[in-house]
């Protein structure tokens, strides 16, 4: 498990160095002009909309070890080929390669993670990747800073080079990885009835509500950080481009300080009831943002909400982190695991994709609709979370219970009176 959070850890190193460059890198250090930049970024997010169906068969049938050192050459390949793009075509096909290696590593690690772990530990092990995959990012984020130089391509070949080095070594450290209970080290796990397929999951009530409450929940908060928010924030809000930053900056530290201070709080209650307060929090975060743009304060009330904003979305990612993904993998027969977390990654993905295409217009013109449009979005994951409780198991939703001690006390009678009876 250490090798699994620690690979990790390092390829969300080597994202920090490039994703907050990737527009700019595009547009203006290789001169290709906003409209590639935007083909671009849209590539990327395309093409993990297209590999994400097909990569969870391919963890189950194959064991997410060897999907996941494929993935991870086809990443490296493709940030080394962005790295060197000059035109649009070897722009366009390295962002496809980007995109489709980097999409299939979460939900590959995501089973290994489940594989190695008991429902209790899972809750722990996933709220572990999600802190080390933030701090990998924001240091990342934070030395691709001070190295790039939009005067100089070679920074960016470097920054490029550096990220195809982390993939190629999260593929070394996994690869030393032995999978228990791994189709490509012991045969295939035992198949649920020899049922599967899409089909399958549709027909799980329970999930399809999960993934709609994902679908939700990504759509109101990470959908709308670098778009919407940000569009309000500077249009509204009057903000300067400069405290978008600082936003952001509050944001990882709310969740690299609390992530282990809510765990504790989160492994003793019903997962549905975390999301249900997760959408409470996110309802105040919408109100304040709501004041920071619509109120009537000064500048510095306005921006001191504004990054409180994010400092709440922060508290609330913290608290989802050990809830959804471990729940997702308890809902999952054993034969398909890698198929229901390339799902859910895949409705990720999705309100990804049209988290900003509807939020960003919205953010930049109609300031009160969209703070009024996200309040209700952020009530419905409270309603949705409430209503998934009543698909789960007791077990499911709350794993702690599984391992109550039972209060029943056997008494053992003497040897002596024993023979006598």
């Amino acid at each position: 498990m250490r090798r699994i959070q620690a690979g990790s850890a390092l390829s969300a190193f080597g994202l920090g160095f490039t994703v907050p460059y990737l527009y700019v890198y595009v547009a203006q250090v290789r001169d290709l002009g906003a409209a590639t930049a935007g083909i671009v970024l849209a590539v990327f997010a395309m093409a993990a909309l297209v590999v994400l169906p097909f990569s969870g068969r391919a963890i189950d049938r194959r064991g997410p070890v060897p999907v996941l050192l494929v993935a991870s050459v086809v990443a490296a390949v493709g940030a080394v080929a962005m790295g060197f793009a000059s035109s649009v075509p070897a722009a366009v096909g390295a962002a496809a390669l980007l995109g489709a290696g980097t999409a299939v590593l979460q939900p590959a690690l995501a089973t290994m993670i489940v594989w190695c772990s008991t429902p209790v530990g899972r809750t722990r092990a996933f709220a572990m990747q999600f802190f080390l995959q933030n701090l990998g990012l924001g240091v990342g984020g934070l030395i691709g800073g001070l190295l790039v130089d939009t005067s100089r391509p070679g920074s960016f070949i470097l920054l490029f080079s550096i990220e195809a080095a982390m993939f190629l070594v999260l593929a070394g450290i996994v690869g030393t990885v032995r999978m228990p209970g791994s189709p490509a080290f012991q045969g295939a796990r035992p198949a649920e009835g020899g049922k599967g397929g899409v089909r399958a999951l549709l027909g799980h009530k329970a999930m399809v509500q999960l993934c709609v409450l994902g679908f939700v929940l990504f759509f109101a908060c990470y959908g709308q950080f670098e778009s919407g928010l940000a569009a309000y924030g500077t249009e509204a809000a009057g903000i300067q481009p400069s405290t978008l930053g600082i936003a952001l900056a509050a944001n990882t530290a709310v969740i690299v300080a609390a992530q282990f201070l809510v765990l504790r709080f989160v492994e003793r209650r019903k997962r549905t009831r975390v999301i249900a307060a997760v959408g409470l929090i996110w309802t105040v975060a919408w109100l304040i943002a709501g004041y920071a743009g619509l109120g009537h304060g000064s500048q510095a009330m306005a921006t001191a909400a504004f990054v409180s904003t994010y400092a709440l979305f922060g508290l609330g990612e913290a608290m989802l982190s050990p809830t959804v993904a471990p729940l997702v993998a308890d809902l999952a027969p054993e034969s398909m695991v890698g198929q229901y977390n390339s799902a859910f990654a895949l409705v990720k993905q999705l309100a990804l994709a049209v988290g900003p295409a509807v939020g960003g217009p919205m953010g930049a013109a109609l300031h009160g609709p969209y703070i009024v449009t996200f309040v209700l979005f952020s009530l419905g994951i409270t309603f949705l979370a409430v209503r998934l409780g009543k698909q789960l198991t007791p077990e499911q939703n709350q794993p702690s219970l599984a391992v109550k001690p039972s209060r029943v006390v056997a008494h053992h009678l003497p040897e002596k009176e024993t023979a006598a009876a």
